[in-house]
């Protein structure tokens, strides 16, 4: 049995003199207070998991969260090292005012029901391999894996959100090919995507990408959420743009590529971007000009920041909700797509996060059918650097990460009760 903690024995203190008279309800501050807000977002969905509601606070000390009070979830508060208060239904109510006051750039948005969680990802991938299921996994928030059979056969159905391990969806394997063609790793990929194909009767591993990433889209149209990291955000967007084009050379399907693919490009089929081209060297670590070279941006570890807007609660809640942080100035981070090209961006979308000198997007949102998807640049938030193979980021040492907080604001949007945009 462990021994009771100073700050257990406080909480049960606080518990057993709580009374519905006055312990109505309980704060989660999402501000510098707060001192583990990764998993204070688990604690949200745990707590509508359990069928409570939650009131998110927009733009009120961080993001915080707001609920009725209960024993069991102070319990689980403090069990998880999360900050929270136990106010009065009084200072409840002037929290509330405060938040609804014209004056104020906040809002209330209720969150209903806790969202169903896919990550496509090969199921050979470790946990540690993406910064989503890294931080949903620390966070305590449970996901399911899918992949290609899994999409395919019509399982997307099940889910209110879906996050693209970094993928390739151009059937090009990555671009490892001159790092790492010969290593088992890079083989055995190769072997299970072929096989994969051939199973459901695709000739090359593009058409089976191309098939997944078009099922993914109509995931979108019907409702759903889909946010991306790193490569899977302009592989994804240049294998729509490439349906009936090959683009991959003979490395990667057996066959040259068309030399006459960059012509052939349909951007009006892509989510986020227009006009790129495409890198057609099959050595180079890059699939097209969307992403800023590490040689292009001019920048290091002491000075790679980028910025996150704060939009207006009561009139774009949506991207309110996507932004919500401690702090608007966040690291920066590589990935194999670090960043995005200001210029290639469709007018119609919302930049939520960008390095204004340099003219590089690292944070973007946009609206396809009834649904939603979400674009952010690199790899681990909390690794400047990430590489096959190094160790995974240990998120004890980082628990109020700023740059993991965006994921985790993705994660609860679909639980927030819809209302129609203020036009």
């Amino acid at each position: 049995m462990k021994p009771l903690t100073k700050q257990w024995l406080v909480g049960l203190l606080i518990g057993l003199l709580s009374g519905p008279v006055w312990a109505n309800h309980i704060l989660i501050p999402m501000d510098a207070k707060q001192v583990n807000h990764l998993k204070a977002y688990g604690i949200t969905y745990w707590i509508l998991r359990n069928e409570k509601e939650v009131d998110w606070l927009l733009n009120y000390r961080g993001g915080s969260f707001l609920c009725a009070y209960e024993p069991n979830i102070q319990n689980e508060l403090i069990v998880r090292g999360v900050t929270y208060e136990v106010i009065s239904a009084a200072q409840a109510n002037t929290i509330l005012a405060e938040v609804a006051s014209p004056a104020v750039n906040s809002d209330l948005m209720k969150l209903e029901k806790y969202p169903k969680i896919a990550v496509y990802s090969p199921k050979s991938k470790q946990p540690w391999d993406d910064a989503v299921t890294l931080v949903l996994t620390y966070a305590e928030i449970p996901y399911e894996v899918v992949f290609d059979e899994e999409v395919l056969n019509g399982a997307l159905a099940k889910y209110d959100w879906l996050h693209l391990h970094h993928e390739d969806f151009t059937g090009q394997y990555g671009k490892f090919y001159g790092s790492y063609a010969n290593m088992p790793w890079y083989l055995e990929q190769q072997k299970e995507a072929e096989g994969t194909a051939r199973q459901f009767g695709f000739q090359k591993v593009s058409q089976l990408k191309l098939s997944v990433a078009k099922r993914i889209k109509e995931f979108v149209a019907g409702g759903g959420f889909m946010f991306a990291m790193c490569s899977a955000t302009d592989s994804y967007d240049i294998a729509l743009s490439a349906e009936g084009v090959d683009i991959c050379e003979r490395m990667y399907d057996g066959d040259p590529a068309d030399p006459q693919a960059q012509q052939k490009l349909n951007y009006e089929s892509t989510f986020a971007f227009t006009d790129f081209r495409l890198s057609r060297d099959p050595y180079e670590y890059e699939f097209s000009d969307i992403d800023n070279k590490p040689n292009e941006r001019g920048l290091r570890q002491d000075n790679d920041y980028f910025s996150i807007f704060q939009f207006s609660a009561k009139w774009d809640p949506i991207p309110t909700m996507l932004t919500q942080n401690h702090t608007q100035v966040i690291k920066g981070f590589y990935g194999q797509t670090t960043g995005f090209k200001k210029g290639l961006i469709k007018p119609d979308v919302t930049v939520m996060g960008e390095n204004k000198e340099i003219g590089e997007a690292k944070y973007l949102h946009g609206v396809f059918g009834k649904g939603f998807w979400t674009f952010y640049a690199g790899h681990d938030p909390e690794d400047y650097q990430h590489t096959v193979g190094e160790e995974p980021t240990d998120l004890n040492l980082h628990p109020t990460s700023p740059g993991f907080r965006l994921i985790l604001n993705n994660v609860l949007f679909p639980a927030a009760k819809k209302k129609k945009q203020k036009t």
